[in-house]
């Protein structure tokens, strides 16, 4: 297993800073994973390129950038080395939702990796320097990726048993391997939208598809299909929704400690 953190300058970082240089940068896979902590900031700039939506962001004087790659590994590495490209971060953070796979991990728990692998085993390790607090719902370890969901119990049991795994996500691995590629430092930061003591909708795996984000026809396909999928639907939303929020709060926290660092 590979080691994630760089040195504390890079060639990347060796010029001079523009002002469409960030601080710090955030790949996340969809807009609402990240959209409780965007709303703490004050924007600067939003553009779309290569299909990937970018955003400047100001937090207190702290400099932010921001993507949403859509799911998967190939979108996140894509996402991240045009991020890395246009806005030179001294950081890089994965954030995003993360099923359980260790039944004490409860809905809107955090989890921050110390290493993460894909499903041989092979992947990255980090120096997090943090330690878990299950009195604040905190958890770091081991998360583990894969290219499709991981939507059942029986799944989820199997995998975290297999690997000792936290938690499991589809994007982290691929953006950690870029910045390790380019020598920037990285973490992953995470909350649990799924625990292990029940399956998502199969509608789930249908509603990404291939492009990596929302099929607004899949869901009414499904709708279509199984009506009764509206309710499941509807609490994975909310789940979402109160997950999403924890993760804002506790990125903020993040961020303001990294910006303190590099000043």
């Amino acid at each position: 297993m590979s080691s994630a953190t760089p040195p504390s300058s890079t060639s990347d970082q060796a010029a001079p800073r523009s002002a469409a240089d960030a601080d710090v940068a955030l790949v996340s896979a969809l807009s609402m994973e990240l959209a409780p902590f965007v709303n703490r900031c004050l924007p600067v700039q939003s553009y779309v390129g290569d299909k990937y939506r970018f955003q400047g962001l100001l937090l207190h004087d702290i400099r932010i950038a921001t993507v949403e790659s859509g799911t998967g590994a190939n979108h996140a590495t894509r996402a991240t080395n045009a991020l890395i490209d246009g806005h030179r971060p001294q950081w890089v953070i994965s954030v995003g939702f993360s099923g359980a796979l260790q039944p004490h991990l409860k809905l809107g728990d955090l989890v921050v990796a110390d290493s993460i692998v894909d499903g041989d085993g092979k992947g990255i390790k980090l120096d997090t320097r943090m330690k878990s607090s299950p009195s604040d719902g905190l958890f770091v370890g081991k998360f583990v990726n894969l290219p499709q969901i991981v939507r059942t119990v029986a799944e989820k049991k199997a995998l975290g048993e297999k690997t000792t795994g936290l938690a499991v996500d589809m994007e982290s691995l691929a953006v950690g391997r870029v910045c390790a590629q380019r020598q920037i430092p990285f973490m992953s930061v995470r909350v649990i939208s799924d625990t292990m003591d029940k399956d998502l909708p199969p509608e789930v795996s249908a509603i990404f598809g291939s492009t990596g984000f929302l099929r607004a026809g899949a869901v009414l396909g499904a709708l279509w299909r199984r009506p009764s999928s509206w309710s499941d639907l509807w609490e994975l939303r909310e789940q979402s929704t109160m997950a999403a929020a924890r993760l804002g709060l506790y990125l903020k926290n993040v961020v303001e400690r990294l910006g303190e660092d590099l000043r």
